[in-house]
């Protein structure tokens, strides 16, 4: 039982006590100890970096001179420091630790910039480093370069190195002392690591920490134990303006608690607020007494007690945790070996640049004012502006002419310039002037290449970059994915989208590093995402369950989606426990270790979700699929969850009003029709698109016209494998266990409580045909089609058949009567 005495001091010796700690803890105070100690630091490091070059003249006159007999050398130095700077250089270095020294002086450095708020960093750590590195490279000198000591002025490991390697090779040795050297050296860089720090400072007796494990899959960290004392917590930046600094819960088991007046009434006002104020701080005073008898009419607390006394005291809040002593935490630490793809993966295509053609422009430009002056429209100028596969021509009419006349004349133009289509912009937004988009007679290929190497996009801020191509004035055309939140891409077949997918995934695979983004692929065509298989243990998500992570069947799509929403909610509670509105501030928060891995918080990637042919998913499962997908697009931006979704069936059927409400970014390939262009954009234009990777971009009411960045094939495989070659996680990233259940996907007659009579019968009719065909069982038992229907749905769900493959009999997984027998046996 464990007792501590509690006396109460005078309010003289409080109030004392309180202005002393307070003059400390001023802001003030701090800036001048930081000037102070830089401006010492700076000087001594001059003095002994001159002692370098004039230690050699310099040292015959204060190598035996005290400090007292200064002015007899005075002016009589080369060290720019003075007398004092060549006695005192000669003194740290040649009868000190060496060059070693320098330690002292960083050391120095990083005290002062802590005092000024300039950095947050550890000053126990870099005590401990810095202590260390002074005195193993003072040995280290000392023992292997004895002979300078004897021919030069300067000793490279000073006397403490000299004499501390000439005992240790007394007595163990010349080979002894080189295992130690080695040895501890190994040691130290064990320990070095943030995970390992807390074993070093419970060996000096800093803090009490019971373990500090570290998961290398979910990043979660493991930490216990607290500084003793407000002051330890200000040294390591802990402490927080209005919080009080937690106490150290372990306390001796043979400390006795003496309590002589304390007031209850004092306390729990004290206990009511968490700020804590000098006066009532100090009111009580914990006395520490080990190994002395205490009488018996003292009062015995139990240890939680006196964490809950301690805790009232100080005014401890418990939702506080604060680790920044460790330094920060490195998401990146589990593949720190990790290199990003080199653009050399890249194809880079000769003939990329734009090329000018000067007749082709002016001839345009002839018959547009041609076209236009049959009608009788005047322009007063026309300009032209080059890109990759479009130019655009824009015209300046004469003060009086209708817009809306130059519209109208929309295929009269196309005819005079034998061009496959052309878009009027009328008027261009932001400019006085009306566009003319034609397309170029040979257009010229944007190579990815061309944009992962340009400087806005290796320079770019953004924490999901989409590079999609070059727009019409040959500027690379970036956006963030965190922005938009969602983004939605349809096009008719074999217009792009497709490359256009790939783009968008090949852009975040050059800027993001696996720890920091996860991919779940949904490819209901099972061959357009299979590339991105070789990457399932760096950057993809999978439930626990499957075999691939690229998701090709529609029950599995469901579950995955499912399985998104539940990792959404789950999401949104740690933001709520953590008291942040979005994952990146989330996760600069679990970065600076402000979050308790023991509470469940860990580093959180973002998630981007790609669907390719939504609209085959919409037909197939229908609500199913689209109610958990608008749920993750209304909710999902502030938790770091985006969605990629491509069709190439831009009907009102498919892309319904839900879709398009919570899907702000329209990506618009060539489309047939001027419908179709409507549903996607709500706007015309995407028919009027010349294809092959010619978009319109909309993320409000603007729309801009991009020519898609084209990475071929063979490209991606070259990424993936470049990769995919690397040293990545034990397995893809797992998403949560999906809420609904088996049965609820097979339809609603797949409850396996109530099995139909024949269910026994049919399975093993199943099993004997290796057949799972609705029809069959129709034959042989003489039931309806319905009842049939129930009975495969049972099937499914007992996990003896497999899906639904449209027109085709189901897989069957059993495979012989055994096997069937056993999974009988359970359901009974």
């Amino acid at each position: 039982m464990a007792k501590i005495p509690v006396t109460k001091k005078t309010n003289r010796e409080s109030q004392e006590q309180s202005s002393l700690i307070g003059f400390f803890k001023k802001k003030e105070t701090h800036i001048a100890v930081g000037v102070f100690l830089l401006v010492f630091v700076t000087y001594f490091c001059i003095i002994l970096i001159s002692f370098l070059f004039t230690g050699d003249s310099d040292q015959s006159k204060v190598n035996l001179l005290a400090f007292s007999d200064l002015d007899s050398i005075a002016g009589k130095t080369k060290n720019i420091g003075g007398a004092f700077g060549a006695w005192a250089s000669n003194v740290i270095i040649n009868k000190w630790f060496g060059v070693s020294s320098f330690f002292m002086v960083f050391f120095g450095i990083m005290l002062g910039l802590r005092f000024l708020g300039a950095t947050k960093a550890s000053m126990i750590k870099y005590f401990l480093l810095n202590s260390f590195g002074m005195v193993w490279f003072s040995l280290f000198f000392g023992f292997f370069f004895k002979s300078f000591y004897e021919d030069t002025f300067l000793s490279l490991g000073g006397a403490h190195g000299y004499f501390l390697g000439k005992w240790l090779t007394e007595r163990i040795g010349w080979p002894g002392t080189l295992l130690v050297i080695v040895s501890t050296l190994f040691i130290f860089l064990i320990f070095i690591k943030a995970e390992n720090m807390p074993f070093l400072q419970r060996i000096f007796n800093r803090r009490n920490i019971d373990k500090d494990k570290i998961n290398q899959e979910t990043g979660e960290h493991t930490l216990e134990g607290e500084f003793p004392d407000e002051f330890e917590k200000s040294w390591t930046g802990q402490e927080e303006k209005g919080q009080a600094a937690p106490v150290n819960r372990r306390m001796p088991s043979n400390v006795d608690l003496e309590e002589e007046d304390y007031d209850e009434e004092e306390n729990d006002e004290e206990n009511t607020d968490n700020v804590i104020t000098p006066q009532p701080a100090k009111d009580v005073d914990f006395e520490i007494k080990i190994g002395q008898g205490e009488d018996a009419s003292e009062e015995e607390i139990e240890e939680p007690e006196i964490a809950r006394a301690a805790s009232r005291i100080h005014g401890k809040n418990e939702d506080t945790y604060d680790a920044s002593y460790m330094g920060e935490y490195n998401p990146r630490l589990d593949l720190s070996s990790y290199k990003y793809p080199s653009i050399n993966l890249l194809t880079k295509y000769e003939n990329a640049d734009t090329i000018i053609n000067t007749d082709e422009q002016n001839s345009n430009k002839r018959r547009i004012q041609e076209v236009l002056e049959q009608f009788g429209i005047r322009i007063s100028s026309i300009t032209a502006t080059v890109g990759a596969t479009v130019t655009l021509y824009e015209i300046i009419p004469e003060p009086g002419v209708r817009i809306s006349r130059i519209k109208s004349l929309e295929n009269d133009i196309a005819l005079s310039l034998s061009a496959l289509g052309i878009r009027i912009i009328a008027p261009i937004p932001g400019k006085g002037t009306i566009g003319i988009e034609v397309p170029n007679r040979e257009p010229q290929i944007v190579s990815m290449y061309s944009v992962i190497n340009s400087k806005k996009f290796t320079e770019t801020k953004y924490e999901l970059p989409l590079a999609l191509g070059k727009t019409i004035t040959n500027d690379v055309f970036m956006v963030d994915l965190c922005k938009m939140p969602h983004v939605l891409v349809a096009g008719a077949t074999g217009q792009g989208k497709s490359v256009g997918l790939n783009a968008m995934i090949t852009s975040m695979l050059y800027k993001k590093h696996p720890a920091e983004l996860k991919f779940v692929l949904i490819d209901p065509k099972m061959v357009e995402f299979n590339i991105y298989s070789t990457i399932e243990k760096h950057f993809l998500a999978k439930l626990p369950d499957d075999s691939k992570a690229i998701v090709t069947d529609f029950t599995k799509v469901i579950q995955t989606l499912n399985s998104l929403t539940r990792e959404m909610d789950d999401r949104y509670n740690l933001l709520m426990l953590a008291n942040c509105r979005n994952l990146k501030e989330y996760n600069a928060k679990f970065i600076g270790r402000h979050l308790n891995p023991e509470k469940g918080h860990k580093f959180l990637p973002y998630i981007v979700v790609v669907i390719d042919e939504y609209g085959d998913l919409i037909m197939t499962a229908g609500k199913e699929i689209e109610m958990p997908i608008a749920r993750i697009a209304q909710k999902a931006r502030a938790v770091g969850i985006h969605m990629i979704i491509a069709t190439q069936r831009p009907t009102t059927n498919i892309i319904t009003g839900t879709i398009k409400a919570n899907f702000p970014a329209r990506v618009a390939f060539r489309v047939i029709s001027v419908t179709d262009s409507r549903t996607i954009l709500d706007a015309s234009g995407a028919n009027q698109l010349i294809g092959r990777g010619d978009l319109l971009f909309s993320q409000g009411s603007d729309l801009v016209r991009v020519q898609c960045a084209f990475v071929d094939t063979p490209e991606v495989v070259n990424i993936t494998n470049f990769i995919g070659n690397q040293r990545g996680y034990p397995t893809a990233f797992y998403l949560p266990e999906p809420t609904t259940d088996s049965s609820s996907l097979s339809g609603p007659g797949a409850d396996l409580s109530e099995r139909d009579p024949m269910f026994e019968e049919a399975a093993r009719l199943i099993v004997i045909h290796q057949q799972g065909s609705t029809s069959l069982i129709q034959r042989k038992f003489s039931i309806g089609y319905n009842r049939a229907g129930r009975i495969i749905d049972q099937l499914e769900a007992a996990g003896i058949i497999g899906p639904s493959e449209g027109s085709k009999a189901r897989q069957v997984l059993v495979e012989d009567e055994f096997q069937l027998e056993n999974i009988l046996a359970r359901l009974k």
